[in-house]
């Protein structure tokens, strides 16, 4: 069973969402947090910290696995894009 979306990509009178989908939102900050929290457990991973860790590197992974996610989310987007039907015209 098809939805209105996409009978009207079918059609041909729909619009794509494109970088205004949230999807790519989500991505971009999930992204950017992710950047940042694997620079600090690569330049910043005192001894201190690898103890509270118990010998892993939180930071490092943590941050690997939100890049991981976010390019999850972008491919998710890229390949299902959202459809919108275009507005009547009067």
């Amino acid at each position: 069973m098809a939805t209105s979306s996409e009978e009207a990509a079918k059609s041909g009178d729909a619009r794509r969402v494109g970088l205004f989908d949230i999807r790519f939102v989500i991505a971009g900050l999930i992204g950017l947090y992710g950047v940042i929290i694997t620079l600090l457990g690569l330049f910043n991973a005192s001894d201190e910290e690898l103890a509270r860790g118990d010998g892993l590197n939180i930071n490092l992974w943590a941050g690997l696995g939100m890049i991981a996610v976010a390019l999850a989310f972008a491919a998710w987007a890229r390949w299902r894009p959202l459809v919108v039907a275009a507005p009547p015209d009067e």
